[in-house]
């Protein structure tokens, strides 16, 4: 008896649940466009983003051409965008960007264009390809749109990609001296500030190519020692002449005042002989450490920026709809 009631309970479920898919599926296939369309509105009013956008991929078929169309197809990448398939988003939002430029719906799609972007690029140590198109996208904004609200938040994005542009660069580059390949590691290193001298590394990469230039030449024979240290005091001087207050500025004048005695030149050895170099490798864990912390503080604000923005956007959505309900009525 149990199991036939269960039987019979299970078979209602599947029914209802069958019933509701056919209704679904029912409106998705009418050409009733009056119906469909407020049909859709209700889903992505309901939160029901996948469907909505499955509705308002069919009606952009049958209000094509229509005093409809860019609302139609506005919404259809705002529900997949709200969906978090970004890919299909920003293929919605630029074919709409195409289609309609003097929308008033443009200026809000091409923005979240950019961050359906911004959200598909990668980590750093990935292929920064998205990142470039991502760039490009948020200059030619900036350009077109200077007082637009959004651009404080394009402006922090754009921070965002160039350092990791940046990152990306400099671990490369880094990777040599972790090798301890210190004449590869220097020459990597010079070539990250050839190809881009306002690097946000520039610290780090002047401090690196240093170390790379003094431990070269500490590890030579000692018939190739002297010009070798000779080029670590200029990588030294052009670090201290760029940044004399620099918290890697000691650990340098310790080894500058080493390669001083190496070559002969007279030097107080009582400034560096009792110093452990352990202090100076804690140091610059914590100065890493540091970074970190401050590129999670900023990621952080960055993505409040964009909560704001994607709260606003809610809220003129709303006010767009409501106006065209008083239109109606």
């Amino acid at each position: 008896m149990e199991r036939t009631r269960f039987f019979i309970i299970a078979t209602m479920a599947a029914m209802l649940a069958v019933s509701c898919k056919s209704q679904y599926e029912m409106l998705l296939n009418s050409n009733d466009t009056d119906t469909k369309y407020e049909a859709a509105f209700k889903y992505f009013n309901d939160e029901k983003y996948q469907k909505a956008a499955a509705l308002f991929e069919s009606l952009s078929v049958l209000t094509n051409g229509t005093e409809r169309d860019d609302t139609v197809r506005y919404y259809w990448g705002l529900s997949n965008y709200r969906a978090s398939d970004y890919y299909t988003a920003e293929t919605n939002f630029s074919d709409f960007v195409g289609s309609f430029p003097r929308s008033p719906f443009a200026p809000e799609a091409r923005f979240l264009r950019i961050d359906c972007l911004y959200r598909q690029t990668l980590r750093y140590e990935l292929d920064q390809s998205p990142t470039h198109v991502a760039i490009n996208a948020i200059n030619e904004y900036i350009a077109e749109y200077p007082d637009n609200e959004n651009v404080s938040v394009c402006r922090n994005m754009l921070d965002d990609l160039n350092k990791r542009l940046d990152t990306k660069a400099y671990e490369a580059a880094r990777l040599y001296y972790k090798m301890e390949d210190y004449i590869a590691s220097r020459v990597a290193l010079r070539n990250v500030l050839k190809d881009n001298s306002e690097n946000a590394y520039r610290e780090d990469i002047l401090y690196y190519i240093a170390m790379s230039s003094y431990k070269y030449a500490h590890f030579s024979v000692k018939a190739k020692q002297k010009e070798r240290y000779l080029t670590f005091i200029d990588d030294y001087l052009n670090f201290v002449g760029e940044l004399p207050d620099s918290p890697y500025r000691r650990e340098l004048d310790v080894l500058y005042r080493r390669a001083q005695k190496e070559l002969g030149r007279p030097v107080d050895t009582e400034l560096f002989d009792d110093i452990d170099e352990r202090d100076f490798a804690k140091e610059r864990k914590r100065l890493e450490k540091a970074a970190r912390a401050e590129e999670r503080k900023n990621k952080k604000l960055l993505k409040e920026s964009e909560m704001d923005v994607v709260e606003e956007a809610v809220r003129d959505e709303e006010e767009v709809k409501a106006e065209e309900s008083a239109e109606k009525n």
